[in-house]
């Protein structure tokens, strides 16, 4: 029995532990884990230590005095795992002497958990025995037998009971949990045996009590249910190949090392083929009287004094050993392209992968070059103006002293002395304008002033016989508006009068003069009609093998369109007279 002063001893302890719990909750929801939890690798056995509390209004059945909740008590258990899930768990529980008497017992039986991500639900069902006593009668107790005088209670025995129920854990790391709370419904049944009077204080009967016990506390993970992954190597080597004398670098990659630093890790290597010198994950292989071939470099790690097979592996990487090479060249000419009798420089680049001494030589198929060095100068022949132009081939040679000559070619263009030039082709020229503008009574026909203009053109065409003369004629826009005007009127009678434009008349007429008055061949005079707005013929001299200036105008048809002659006006009044005189 214990003395009413420390009843809520229990509860206060209790509610310690669950504030406890959620301030570790709500520090592990703001800062992330550090640790891996329990949930993607779940301990293979827990240890609970904790914190219970009983509680009961269960009756003694003989008696009628009621059990009544125990606020202190201590719990604990521990559990083996099959796999992720599945256990077998022992508890015990001890609640010692409450108002009216204690119990404690011991079970085992199956659990069941749902590991996740920072907390872990269970729930077990067990079956074991219980030892319970009480309850106590005293003076207060309205029982037959009871008395002021008088204490009895049922003493401590030992009877059947079950336990079933879950809880909810907080991962802090692999190795610790908190467990927020842990509920079981408890039923546990007692059988006192027949009444006893004090001194032995028995009232007998049997008793069946149903209670709820709730607990928290601490749990400690051992172990994990998935094994550690085994140990990997790999290796490469760098460079993969060389020559003999060359460095070879050989680099181990261990996975999944235990990072725990007491857990020593050796590292060996073996080659087949030259010598290899190395304690850690690198290591380097002297090659330098190492026959060509392909070799192989094997490596080993372990962790541990005495590992086991996950704790060690082996990995394997080869390289070769290649003969010497001969040397590379490349030949280059500069400039490519010289004039006839000029100059280039030919410059070989050649390289020794074993860096051997190396002697250079030249060969032309044309010219002359001769050098031992990388670079030589090459002179080129004379060609004649307007020949062809010709190619150099050049060949460079290189040789080391272990006997090997590689050639490279490169080629230098000579370019011919351009031909003289050709003379200058023939151009058409412009001669002098005919105006028309001063008769106006008959303003296509040839009078003085043009005829002036067409004696110096009569000339140039007998200086030049093979020479033709362009006959372009125009007219200004009025006489254009007055003959579309007559050619609308035509067209609305029955049989129109087709009228050559004036500009075509013009033209033809200077032709005619040229021929008639001139005696230029008519063959040699080609006639058009312009675009200027004017009443003019222009003329151009056309050599031959010169362009025509006037292939751009319209062809005039000289079948239609009738020479007029040079003839004076018919007499008239004396004003007319004037006007024809000052108009000759």
């Amino acid at each position: 029995m214990v003395s009413h002063p420390f009843r809520n001893i229990g509860r206060f302890v209790l509610a310690a532990i669950c504030a406890a719990s959620v301030s570790a909750v709500s520090m592990g929801a703001q800062t992330p884990a550090k640790a891996a939890s329990a949930g993607p690798n779940p301990s293979r056995a827990d240890i609970f230590l904790g914190y219970s509390y009983f509680g009961t209004n269960g009756t003694q059945q003989q008696s009628g005095i009621k059990y009544t909740s125990i606020n202190l008590g201590a719990i604990g258990s521990g559990a083996y795992y099959f796999n992720n899930h599945l256990g077998i768990e022992a508890v015990y529980a001890n609640h010692p002497s409450g108002p009216n008497d204690g119990t404690s017992g011991i079970s085992g039986g199956l659990i069941y958990r749902w590991p996740m991500q920072h907390f872990t639900v269970f729930a077990h069902g067990l079956f074991g025995g219980e030892r319970l006593g009480g309850p106590n009668c005293d003076s207060s107790t309205s029982v037959s037998g009871c008395t002021s005088a008088t204490v009895e209670h049922e003493p401590y025995t030992w009877g059947p009971a079950l336990r079933a129920g879950g809880g909810l854990d907080y991962d802090i790391n692999h190795n610790f949990s908190i467990r927020l709370f842990q509920a079981d419904y408890r039923y546990i049944h007692e059988n006192f045996g027949t009444y006893a009077p004090p001194p032995v204080g028995s009232m007998g009967g049997n008793t069946s009590l149903n209670a709820v016990e709730l607990s928290a506390g601490l749990v400690m993970h051992i172990g994990s249910v998935t094994p550690p992954p085994p140990v990997t190597y790999s290796c490469s080597v760098s460079p993969a190949s060389g020559f003999p004398g060359d460095p070879i670098t050989v680099s181990g990659m261990a996975m999944n090392l235990n990072p725990n630093p007491k857990k020593v890790v050796s590292y060996t290597w073996t080659a087949d083929g030259g010598t290899i010198s190395g304690t850690s994950s690198t290591a380097n292989v002297d090659t330098k009287t190492t026959a060509p071939g392909t070799y192989t470099v094997k490596g080993h790690v372990s962790q541990g004094v005495n590992p086991k097979p996950t704790q060690m592996a082996d990995c394997s990487a080869t390289f070769t050993v290649k003969p010497f090479e001969p040397p590379t060249i490349s030949c280059s000419a500069s400039p490519s392209s010289v004039n006839s009798g000029g100059s280039s420089t030919i410059t070989a680049s050649a390289v020794s992968p074993q860096n051997r001494p190396l002697t250079y030589g030249y060969n032309a198929t044309a010219g002359s070059i001769s050098s031992t060095t990388p670079s030589a100068t090459l002179s080129t022949p004379q060609i004649a103006p307007g020949g062809a132009n010709t190619t150099i081939t050049v060949t460079c040679t290189v040789s080391d002293d272990k006997g090997h000559t590689v050639p490279a070619t490169t080629s230098v263009t000579v370019i011919a002395p351009p031909p003289p030039p050709p003379p200058p082709a023939p151009q058409a020229s412009s001669l002098c304008t005919a105006s028309f503008e001063r008769d106006t009574k008959r303003p296509t026909r040839v009078d003085n002033e043009a005829k002036a203009c067409l004696d110096d053109v009569a000339l140039s065409l007998q200086r030049t016989s093979d020479a033709k003369l362009a006959l372009v004629g125009n007219e200004d826009s009025k006489e254009k508006a007055a003959e579309d005007k007559e050619a609308a009127k035509q067209a609305k009678r029955k049989h129109p009068e087709v009228k050559p434009s004036d500009a075509a008349q013009r033209a033809v007429n200077v032709k005619d003069y040229l021929v008639t008055e001139k005696g230029i061949d008519p063959s040699r005079m080609l006639v058009y009609t312009g675009t200027d707005d004017s009443q003019t013929v222009t003329t151009s001299l056309i050599p031959t093998g010169a362009a025509n200036p006037a292939a751009g105008d319209t062809t005039v048809d000289e079948s239609a369109v009738k020479a007029v002659p040079r003839t004076p006006l018919p007499p008239a009044h004396h004003a007319a007279k004037k006007k024809a005189a000052a108009t000759n």
